[in-house]
């Protein structure tokens, strides 16, 4: 087999998701006996001191008789994730002052008096 057609197997299907630092592959792949699985790549983009940078990979590889499970998991996961936390992103990466907003936030919880110590008066009472 030629070197070109090994490559054109190699890339049945392919997406790609840039995430800031952080890209995600997915391919469709084929096994020796011409079946499909999926392979899923997270590289992430690491930075030295000196200017340099280098990529660490992690890889899955998702087969035809894992993926109803793995897509119901995924979905129960990501819908318990979003249903609890919203789709805000609330991280000190993402906030550079995460720690002093959520410090602000609490204070000001902490300084308004809750309706509840008071006491209900009525201007006839008086």
């Amino acid at each position: 087999m030629r070197e070109n057609d090994m490559l054109e197997k190699e890339e049945i299907f392919s997406k790609v998701l840039r995430a800031g630092r952080r890209t995600y592959f997915f391919d469709v792949r084929a096994t020796k006996a011409d079946d499909y699985y999926i392979t899923i790549t997270e590289s992430k983009k690491f930075t030295e001191e000196d200017g340099s940078f280098h990529f660490k990979k992690h890889k899955i590889y998702l087969y035809k008789e894992d993926f109803t499970a793995f897509s119901e998991i995924l979905e129960d996961m990501t819908s318990y994730v979003l249903n609890h936390k919203g789709e805000e992103v609330i991280s000190e990466r993402h906030q550079k002052d995460f720690k002093k907003e959520y410090a602000l936030e609490k204070a000001d919880e902490e300084s308004v008096p809750s309706t509840s110590s008071f006491t209900d008066i009525d201007f006839d009472d008086i």
